[in-house]
């Protein structure tokens, strides 16, 4: 099922639930003027075709104590040591997002912790202790000014 086309109609599920993931099939059908029952199997086809890939439940960190969130650019020793690093990295908690990047680094990694102490304590005690780590270069954020999903808006359809 992986090629699986998605039509205006897939488009409009996805872009309701992606404003509120627990929107009710039966609302999301009254709202395009179709059957819950379609809603239904259109969702299980974009998820058998890997489009849809679950829910997810969005908390607010700063709520929990995490008031620092910062960005890491790692530099491996070797290209080589990428596979090994990223198993390691995966360990530590408080790496939220790991990205394989281009450029400058050869890693990016999004980090929340409690404080600076804490932060502190995650790259001296946790990151740069990983093997095949050369260095790091850390940049705080002081606000998340956008957070949105894919711009579904933006595609095409037959």
């Amino acid at each position: 099922m992986a090629d699986y086309q998605i039509d205006n109609v897939d488009l409009q599920i996805l872009e309701i639930l992606s404003k509120n993931a627990r929107t009710a099939y039966t609302e999301i059908a009254e709202k395009l003027i179709v059957s819950a029952g379609t809603i239904h199997v259109r969702m299980k086809k974009m998820e058998a075709a890997g489009i849809v890939k679950g829910t997810e439940i969005v908390v607010n960190p700063i709520k929990l104590g995490f008031d620092l969130t910062a960005f890491i650019g790692v530099f491996l020793d070797k290209g080589a040591s990428y596979d090994n690093v990223i198993d390691e990295l995966n360990q530590i908690d408080e790496i939220t997002e790991a990205y394989y990047t281009t450029g400058g680094y050869s890693i990016f990694l999004k980090v929340m912790c409690k404080n600076t102490e804490n932060l502190r304590l995650v790259l001296n005690e946790k990151i740069q202790r990983v093997s095949g780590i050369l260095r790091t270069e850390t940049i705080i954020s002081l606000e998340q000014s956008i957070r949105r999903k894919a711009p579904l808006q933006t595609i095409k359809t037959k």
